[in-house]
C-alpha cells in the first residue's frame, strides 16, 4: 500500500515574553522537524500580533505559519512536540488536502 500525503498547515503562536533570540531557536527547531519527516516546507513569520482572548495572562503572541506535506503520522507527533515545548501557547493544524 502506498503512503498517502496531503498538505498541512499549522499555526503556532509563541509566547511574546520569550527574548527574540529563543523565538527564533523555536521557530527553527519546528522547521527542521518539519523538514526531517515531511516534504515541501515553508514557514511564514507573521510576527507579534494581538490575541483574540488573553492566553496566560498575555494579549499578544508571536505568530507562525508553517505548511507541509506529509503522511498522515507526523502531523500527530509535531502536535505532541508542541503540547511539551515551553513557550507553545496555542497551536493548531489543519489538514489542507491531498
Amino acid at each position: 500500500m502506498a503512503k498517502v500525503s496531503a498538505k498541512y498547515e499549522v499555526v503556532y503562536i509563541v509566547n511574546p515574553t520569550k527574548s527574540e533570540e529563543e523565538i527564533k531557536e523555536l521557530v527553527a527547531k519546528f522547521q527542521s522537524l518539519a523538514e526531517q519527516h515531511a516534504s515541501a516546507v515553508e514557514v511564514e513569520e507573521w510576527g507579534k500580533r494581538k490575541l483574540a482572548y488573553e492566553i496566560d495572562d498575555q494579549t499578544e503572541g508571536y505568530y507562525v505559519l508553517m505548511s507541509f506535506t506529509s503522511g498522515a503520522e507526523f502531523p500527530a507527533e509535531l502536535d505532541r512536540v508542541f503540547g511539551i515545548t515551553d513557550g507553545i501557547m496555542r497551536s493548531m493544524i489543519v489538514c489542507r488536502g491531498e
